[in-house]
C-alpha cells in the first residue's frame, strides 16, 4: 500500500492502521529515499545522466579517450620516477663502496709527513752509527708530536684515564691491587692508552684499578705485586 493512499485515508485501510496513526512527511527522509534510489540506478543510466549534464553524449568516446591519455601520462611519469630512483640507488651504492674503500684517504695523506720525518730520524741514526742518541730522541719526539697533531685534526683524542674512576665504557681493567691511598675503583696505572674518534670508542684504555685493602694487606700492601682481576 502506498504512502499517498495512507495519507488520503483509503477506504480499504483497516481501523487498526488508522488508530496507530501515519508518520508525517519528513523532507530529510524524502531526500534519503531519493539518494537511495539514485544509488541503485544502473551504471549505464548514471553515465548517461553525467554525459547529458556535461552537454555530451553517453556514447561519445571522447571521455574514455581522455581517461586513456591520462592513464598513459601517469604511466610515463611512474616509469621516469622508477628510472630516477634506480639511478639514485646505484649512485648511492657506488658512493658507499668508495667510502669503505677510500674513507681513510685524508688520514693517510696527513700521516705521510709523519712517516717522512720518522724515515729521516731513522736514517740519521743509521748514518751516525747509533752514536747520536740525543738527535734520534729529538727526531722521535718530533714525529710523536706531529702524529698527535694529525690525530687532533681528525678528532682522534686519547682517553685520560690516570687518576680517574674506573669506567667500563672507556677502560679495561687488567688487574686490581690493594691501595688505601686512593678511593676504590680508582685508576692508578695506565698500561696502554685508549683512544676515541669523536664520541666513538676506538680502543679502551688498559688500566690497573685500586681496591680497598683487607686487614691482612694493610702492613705489606706496598710489597704485594699486581693481583689479577677475577671479574
Amino acid at each position: 500500500m502506498s504512502r499517498d493512499s495512507r495519507k488520503n485515508g483509503s477506504p480499504h485501510e483497516t481501523e487498526e492502521e488508522r488508530s496507530e496513526g501515519v508518520l508525517a512527511p519528513n523532507p530529510e527522509l524524502e531526500a534519503a529515499l531519493r539518494e537511495a534510489e539514485e544509488s541503485v540506478s544502473e551504471p549505464g543510466q548514471r553515465r548517461a545522466q553525467a554525459g547529458q549534464g556535461d552537454g555530451g553524449n553517453a556514447d561519445d568516446p571522447q571521455p574514455v579517450e581522455g581517461l586513456v591519455a591520462q592513464l598513459e601520462e601517469s604511466r610515463d611519469r611512474l616509469l621516469r620516477l622508477q628510472a630516477d630512483f634506480e639511478n639514485f640507488r646505484k649512485r648511492a651504492a657506488r658512493e658507499r663502496e668508495e667510502t669503505v674503500r677510500f674513507g681513510a684517504q685524508n688520514l693517510v695523506k696527513d700521516l705521510l709527513s709523519v712517516v717522512d720525518n720518522l724515515d729521516r730520524a731513522l736514517d740519521h741514526a743509521r748514518k751516525s752509527g747509533g752514536g747520536d742518541l740525543e738527535g734520534l730522541l729529538q727526531g722521535v719526539e718530533l714525529v710523536y708530536r706531529e702524529l698527535l697533531a694529525v690525530f687532533e685534526k681528525h678528532h682522534i683524542t686519547p682517553i685520560d684515564a690516570s687518576g680517574q674512576t674506573f669506567d667500563p665504557a672507556l677502560h679495561e681493567a687488567i688487574a686490581q691491587v690493594p691501595d688505601g691511598s686512593v678511593e676504590p675503583n680508582c685508576v692508578i696505572e695506565v698500561l696502554q692508552k685508549g683512544y676515541q674518534l669523536r664520541d666513538r670508542l676506538i680502543r679502551p684504555a688498559r688500566v690497573v684499578v685500586a681496591r680497598a685493602p683487607e686487614e691482612s694487606e694493610t702492613g705489606n700492601s706496598s710489597e704485594s705485586g699486581p693481583e689479577e682481576s677475577t671479574g
